[in-house]
């Protein structure tokens, strides 16, 4: 007979409405419940492993006093529905000897628990459906057998798959006896009520088996062994509980449900509701010997209370580690709440994307949709990511840069031609050139209406101020100005940038340039390119091509962003010194322009109209203090400043500058010292002696010097008339008239000290041997001198000596020289057996300066062939060019570098090959006022003007 259930045990939502049963509690002062309901007098739960009290294994005596209540079949089907349905049977559970066999994936169902479990067989559910039907709701529930190598998830998917004969091999031969509570939709939920014993199948689908109902093994109640096992389980089950909530819980249904004391009854609780696997439960439930199967469970029971004691040990050691930052955590949390519900803030990641979206708005119609679509894509992003976390910081500063740049924005430019002049002739002097073709740029944007990106490169010699035009050239443009230098440069990720996926990552420079200056056409200013390095890290040269290239460069792709960028309207400018170091391809997108360096009467413009005003400035002297005479200036640039630039220029007016403002703070620091009675007696012969600075920052340094001196004669400030004195005394000074500090050529020695330069002309008559050839440098170009000498003479002796630190092509020039001038004195004279017989040293002055370079050709062939004619050269001619062993005169290079250095030494008549008509021609009229010069294109022209 069955005990009936109260609605407290059956309240589960998924089952627990369809079965309502009434319990007869048995003895309410039993050792179990005396045990477990001292730990916890809560109400009672039910849980995943449901127990109920309403069933039996046949080791219980039936209790009479239940009745039975039959139902008709038609309330038998509406029980599934309504919660208030009552189930019964009219036949006994130990009646049932042919059973459908139910298999069980997980875990063994023992008496007196529920279990859920879902049939996907249509057939086997339609025969549990019509089992319920016939008022007999029995069915077997088997443990299934485990193949090797298969997980549970294989299993319970091959279980669906098992028929008849298959699925009985498969199944444990020990089950349960199961009651069908009620069956929604493919879920069967089951009361266990005893053990059964497989004898022989009767059917395969459904699978339908012969059972056998089996008992317990007597035993004896009184028997200490046992009780001692029991108490002991009981115990162990009293400690889980402290650790334990879900055992908790479980001890609540059982205490609430259990009749009397029974030793199977406990030792099928804990081994139900132990975390074992499912073959040492299946082991307890096959185990009909009670002794034995209070061990087996004692054994579980220990198992779990192990287990609950490392999970405790393992969760104390994570709570210690983790619960300052925790607490840390949850009351920075709580501070950004009260913050945000008291107005004070808002959430950090509102207010970043807040931020970003005013950046955003205003150009939004700007921004190009790719871009667009990223941005909106990171915004996003950001809201799902925690704060805390290393890619919010990532993505944030990846924002930051995204939206800071100016897209589509464009500086309102310059067309004026006539304005941009204006501008350019007050930051430089001469240069027309550059002027030329900047102004020619201005044009074309105003006739397109659009203005373009270039790439202009000022190639010229250090300090003829290629980066102070490129600042002239925005000025002139309207454009804002941006300076990176990539002399050294090694690593690509300088240009191009980062990835993002490196620690510290940055976009490259031309990122930073736009979102410095804020618009996306300014002019860029790419300092020293004819030194860019070469490193680990990839070739920088090859990484500007894209940013250089006008036909890339509108879809620039940094490796930080990663979107397109368009700098089509950047206006790129590049300094070099030479040409040579630039590697071809990038040179080849480059408009060069050729600074040369300045001729004297430039410099001599340059220092008086920009230099020195600047440096008057700097020192803080009144132009009326000061007089600097042409002829100073005029042997300043020829004694001390030879070189093509005028950096050294500047450098050596500023040192004349600095010694004129300490000797004006001395005079006048002198002057304010001289007692009243002494400036009265002098006042006559105060101009001829003494300079007052006025007006100058220097006046705060000679007051510091009144100050400790009147600390110094105390007596001075004690005497009632000294003030008065005092301020009379300075109104003397300020009436008196200033002498200026005059600098001319007698004084200039003791400003910048002894001349560093001398005539370069060293001969005012060339001997026989001697011709001056012109050079060029990368400081400018100068005049060098290439001497011959006879060594010895004698029969066969004739050889070649070079000295002057010649480099490679020096020498190859020297031996071509050497063999043609034998070939023309061969045809000039052919008695003259100079060359076979005399031993010649040729020499090139300064030989601690390495020389090289194809352009010193002719003037070796002259040089030698006049000390075989013993014929001198004209004192005022000077020659460049390299020379063919068939005597063509080949180009050379730095035509205006060579005529400036020709003029300053004196040189009326020069010679270029003809090739080169076209680089003089195109000189200013200045540079070569003054210079008679001869092209020629073969060497009998030279030999004509020569001798």
């Amino acid at each position: 007979m069955l005990k009936a259930l109260t609605s407290t045990c059956c309240s589960h939502t998924s089952f627990g409405a369809n079965v309502q049963r009434h319990v007869t509690f048995g003895d309410l002062t039993s050792p179990l419940l005396r045990v477990l309901r001292g730990q916890n007098r809560k109400s009672p739960y039910v849980f995943r492993r449901f127990f109920c009290s309403d069933s039996t294994d046949g080791s219980e005596p039936v209790d009479p006093e239940v009745k039975r209540v039959e139902l008709s079949e038609d309330e038998a089907v509406a029980d599934s529905k309504a919660s208030s349905a009552i189930v019964s049977t009219a036949f006994r559970p130990e009646d049932y000897l042919t059973v459908i066999a139910l298999p069980l994936p997980h875990r063994p169902l023992f008496p007196g628990f529920y279990m859920p479990i879902y049939v996907k067989d249509p057939k086997l559910l339609a025969a549990l459906v019509e089992s319920r039907k016939r008022q007999a709701p029995y069915a077997g529930a088997f443990l299934l057998k485990e193949e090797e190598g298969t997980d549970g998830s294989e299993l319970e998917k091959n279980m669906y798959e098992l028929k008849g004969k298959d699925l009985f091999n498969r199944l444990h031969e020990v089950g349960t006896l199961a009651q069908i509570t009620s069956i929604q939709g493919d879920q069967v939920f089951l009361i266990g009520h005893r053990r059964l014993r497989i004898t022989e199948m009767v059917s395969e689908d459904p699978l339908t088996v012969k059972v056998d109902h089996i008992k317990e093994k007597p035993y004896d109640k009184d028997d200490d062994i046992l009780k001692a096992t029991s108490f002991e389980v009981i115990s162990t089950l009293r400690d889980v509980l402290k650790s334990s909530p879900l055992w908790r819980d479980h001890a609540q249904t059982y205490t609430q449900h259990i009749g009397d004391f029974t030793y199977p009854r406990v030792a099928d609780f804990g081994a139900a509701i132990s975390g074992g696997n499912k073959l040492q439960c299946q082991q307890v439930l096959e185990e009909l010997d009670v002794h034995k199967r209070l061990q087996l469970t004692l054994e579980l029971v220990k198992k779990e209370m192990e287990i609950s004691k490392i999970q405790e040990s393992i969760a104390k050691a994570i709570e210690e580690k983790i619960s300052g930052e925790q607490r840390r955590y949850l009351l920075n949390e709580q501070l950004k709440a009260i913050k945000k519900e008291l107005g004070l803030e808002t959430d950090d990641k509102t207010a970043l994307s807040d931020k970003f979206r005013e950046r955003l708005d205003p150009k939004k119609e700007k921004i190009p949709p790719h871009v667009l679509q990223v941005i909106e894509e990171e915004l996003t992003k950001l809201q799902l990511l925690e704060a805390s976390s290393s890619e919010f910081n990532v993505t944030r500063n990846y924002l930051d840069w995204l939206t800071a740049l100016p897209w589509g924005e464009y500086s309102d430019e310059n067309f004026n031609v006539i304005q941009a002049h204006k501008i350019l002739d007050e930051d430089h002097y001469g240069l027309t050139d550059v002027k030329e073709r900047i102004l020619e740029f201005i044009a074309v944007g105003k006739l397109r209406g659009t203005s373009q990106g270039k790439i202009i490169c000022l190639s010229g010699p250090p300090g003829v101020g290629k980066t102070s035009i490129g600042r002239s050239i925005a000025r002139a443009l309207n454009r804002k100005f941006y300076r990176f230098s990539v002399g050294g440069l090694s690593d690509v990720a300088e240009i191009k940038g980062h990835r993002r996926t490196y620690i510290g990552a940055m976009p490259g420079k031309m990122v930073q340039c736009l979102k410095s200056v804020g618009t996306a056409n300014p002019l860029v200013l790419i300092d020293e390119i004819d030194k860019l390095g070469r490193g680990h890290a990839g070739d920088p040269a090859s990484a500007m091509l894209e940013l250089l290239d006008p036909e890339q460069n509108a879809n620039f792709l940094d490796h930080y962003l990663d979107v397109p960028i368009d700098l089509s309207k950047v206006l790129f400018v590049c300094t070099a010194n030479v040409l040579e170091t630039i590697p071809g391809p990038l040179l080849d997108r480059m408009e060069v322009i050729s600074i040369a360096g300045y001729i004297t009467d430039e410099k001599m413009h340059i220092a008086r109209d920009y230099l020195e005003k600047m440096t008057r400035e700097a020192c803080g002297i009144k132009p009326e203090q000061v007089e600097v005479t042409d002829s100073a200036l005029l042997a300043l640039i020829e004694n001390y400043c030879r070189e093509a630039g005028v950096r050294n220029l500047q450098k050596q007016i500023e040192k004349i500058y600095r010694k004129i403002a300490l000797q004006l703070v001395r005079q006048g620091a002198v002057g304010v010292q001289l007692q009243p009675d002494e400036l009265k007696a002098k006042s006559g012969s105060v101009s001829n002696e003494t300079v007052i600075v006025e007006g100058s920052d220097n006046t705060a340094e000679a007051e510091i010097v009144v100050d400790s001196a009147s600390d110094q004669n105390p007596n001075s400030t004690d005497q009632s008339g000294t003030s008065e004195d005092t301020l009379e005394a300075e109104k003397i000074h300020e009436s008196e008239t200033l002498e200026k500090v005059l600098i001319d050529k007698s004084n200039l020695d003791d400003f910048v000290g002894k001349p560093v330069f001398h005539a370069e002309r060293i001969y005012d008559q060339t001997p026989v041997g001697v011709v001056m050839g012109l050079a060029w440098t990368s400081m400018g170009g100068s005049t060098l001198y290439i001497e011959t000498s006879q060594v010895e003479q004698g029969e066969g002796k004739g050889a070649l000596n070079l000295t002057g630190q010649l480099g490679d092509v020096m020498k190859e020039s020297a031996q071509i020289a050497y063999t043609v001038a034998r070939a023309i004195l061969l045809e000039k004279d052919p008695e003259n057996p100079f060359f076979t017989n005399t031993k010649i040293h040729l020499h090139v002055p300064a030989g601690a300066t390495p020389k090289d370079g194809p352009s010193a050709g002719c003037t070796m062939i002259t040089s030698l062939l006049s000390l075989a004619l013993n014929k001198p050269v004209a004192k005022d001619l000077a020659m460049t060019g390299e020379v063919t062993l068939t005597r063509r005169i080949l180009p050379i290079g730095g035509v205006k570098e060579k005529t400036i250095a020709a003029r300053r030494s004196d040189v009326k008549r020069i010679v270029f090959p003809e090739a080169n008509r076209r680089d003089y021609d195109e000189l200013a009229p200045n540079v070569k006022e003054g210079i008679e010069v001869h092209f020629v294109d073969d060497y009998r022209q030279i030999f004509e003007l020569a001798f």
